[in-house]
């Protein structure tokens, strides 16, 4: 005699059969559909055009205005987090790769320039929580200076771009460093805070 357990057991290696040999069919079909629905997803969220050549390979989640522009031959990774506050704009040159977890939240301004590449989980955040005497922290407004991110400057994992910073055409910052103050162009960068490496 056929217990519950046991039908329900059947059931569930027979589904799980099938779903697998749907995968197996449809396997070379996924990673093209997930771009195309993951282009869609994004340009739909955008003031500006997302252009064809844009290459998105995972879900890119837009809040505030939509106020992104984005150049031709971009490679965004999975899990991006575009923010854009009030008149604030970021604009995002050709070229620029984005890995996967990068933020960018702008309520002053962002730029990221032609060839520049940003390491998984940066964050580039032009503002800071201000604070103010009998005002809790979250209702007290922010202090916002904008970002500039040269052209073909290399961001590695884990960094953080602070407000009011200019990166240098073709700088180099190291991995989870924290970048407060400008950076050269040329210059490679290291640590928390973010410092020139000597003897390069």
């Amino acid at each position: 005699m056929v217990t519950a357990l046991g039908k329900s057991y059947r059931m569930k290696t027979l589904m799980s059969g099938a779903f697998a040999l749907w995968l197996r069919a449809t396997s070379k079909l996924r990673v093209p559909l997930r771009r195309i629905y993951s282009h869609a997803y994004l340009a739909e969220q955008l003031k500006g055009k997302l252009p064809a050549s844009v290459v998105v390979m995972g879900r890119v989640d837009v809040y505030g205005t939509g106020a992104i522009s984005v150049g031709e031959d971009c490679l965004f990774y999975p899990d991006l987090h575009f923010e854009t506050q009030g008149a604030a704009t970021v604009a995002i040159g050709d070229g620029v790769v984005l890995s996967r977890g990068v933020h960018l939240v702008a309520m002053a301004g962002i730029t990221v320039g032609k060839g520049t590449m940003i390491g998984e989980y940066s964050s580039v955040r032009d503002a800071n929580h201000g604070r103010e005497a009998g005002i809790s922290l979250r209702d007290a407004g922010h202090n916002a200076r904008a970002i500039a991110i040269g052209k073909e400057v290399w961001i590695g994992r884990g960094v953080t771009v602070l407000a009011g910073v200019t990166i240098g055409d073709g700088a180099t910052v190291g991995a989870n460093a924290v970048v407060t103050r400008d950076v050269a162009a040329g210059t490679t960068v290291v640590g928390v805070p973010a410092k020139p490496v000597q003897g390069r």
